[in-house]
């Protein structure tokens, strides 16, 4: 049995206490704290313990791990906070706003021995776990250009998420997700990155954003998160030396589509399409193409907590460890660096 209290009961802070009460026989949630009253209130109307402020709850020697899930440019005061008063640490993304930020915490978390991750669940989604699994199998070769993309059209919640002091931002906010998820699929440094912020509805923070990433080994993938589209590209669009995966959206609806002959033939002269005289786009031979379905996977995202809480009993891995943490930050960094100064840059992460 491993408890847990949670710092920050906005939307994140309850979502993560509603998962760890699904599983009582394994975790206990010992307390909440929220600096808004009406946030403490609401905890203790459904059965749970609130403080009313931040050293009362650090001080609860019942508590092993604390969850910081308060907005995003409090993560690193909160984070060493916890840390030095003894409480291993789960952070919500991002994990910190700036390597150096990230750096200092990690310094703190050696220093006071305590564990430290940040929660990247999105590693358990199911879009991201099909994809994970036919690359890993070699079911359409080789990749060698991957396209990983969150599309909608209401904008961003109107809270802290739209200050850029705040750490606002979809960069921040989806991104940090869809890099992660990124470089866990390419086993290779990232070798540069090219990005493109727009402001198109909220001044002062990326509400959409294109992302360009490009590996030692020549893979090449594209991340991008929209606020204001009306049509939706698919999620995911992975091209391979094999064939082509397509997952069009969270609920998984894609195929994958395979060449069943080595060569292709060529018509003699050019041949005329709708796309107009051309050979190279000319459609193929359907008899040489066969089509699949996407592949199944089962998962369930409250085995972070079950692999954070093993961790610091028999000290294991992390499910998220500090130099993973680290590459994602720091690819953002560069992104960051590579808008202001409008080219890519060359990196080695």
């Amino acid at each position: 049995m491993h408890t847990f209290g949670i710092i920050g009961f906005g939307g994140m802070g309850e979502w993560h206490g509603k998962q760890l009460l699904t599983i009582p026989e394994e975790f206990t949630l010992a307390a909440v704290h929220d600096i808004n009253p009406a946030r403490n209130e609401q905890a203790r109307t459904a059965g749970i313990k609130a403080y009313d402020t931040l050293e009362e709850i650090l001080a609860d020697k019942a508590i092993e791990s604390v969850i910081v899930a308060a907005p995003n440019n409090f993560h690193k005061d909160l984070s060493i906070a916890a840390l030095k008063a003894g409480k291993h640490v789960i952070c919500e993304k991002p994990v910190m706003l700036n390597t150096a930020d990230l750096e200092a915490v990690l310094a703190v978390s050696r220093e006071t021995g305590k564990a430290f991750s940040v929660h990247q669940n999105r590693r358990w989604d199911r879009d991201y776990r099909i994809v994970k699994k036919l690359l890993d199998e070699g079911s359409i070769g080789q990749p060698f250009y991957i396209e990983s993309r969150v599309q909608g059209s209401k904008g961003i919640p109107g809270d802290w998420r739209c200050e850029k002091i705040a750490g606002g931002g979809m960069l921040f906010d989806w991104g940090v997700h869809l890099i992660d998820q990124m470089l866990q699929l390419v086993d290779s440094p990232v070798v540069d990155v090219y990005a493109h912020l727009l402001s198109v509805k909220f001044p002062g923070v990326d509400d959409n954003f294109k992302l360009i990433l490009r590996f030692a080994n020549d893979v090449s993938a594209l991340v991008e998160v929209d606020t204001y589209t009306f049509i939706s590209l698919p999620r995911w669009h992975v091209s391979g030396t094999g064939g082509t995966a397509q997952v069009d959206d969270f609920a998984c609806h894609g195929k994958v589509a395979k060449a069943n002959t080595v060569s292709v033939h060529w018509d003699e002269g050019i041949v005329y399409t709708e796309a107009g005289p051309t050979r190279t786009m000319a459609p193929r031979a359907k008899e040489s193409i066969e089509e699949l379905p996407l592949p199944l996977v089962t998962s369930d995202a409250k085995d972070y907590y079950r692999q954070f809480a093993t961790a610091v009993k028999r000290g294991t891995a992390l499910p998220v460890t500090d130099q993973q943490m680290l590459r994602v930050i720091k690819v953002i960094d560069a992104a960051f660096e590579s808008e202001a100064r409008r080219q890519s840059i060359a990196v080695h992460i």
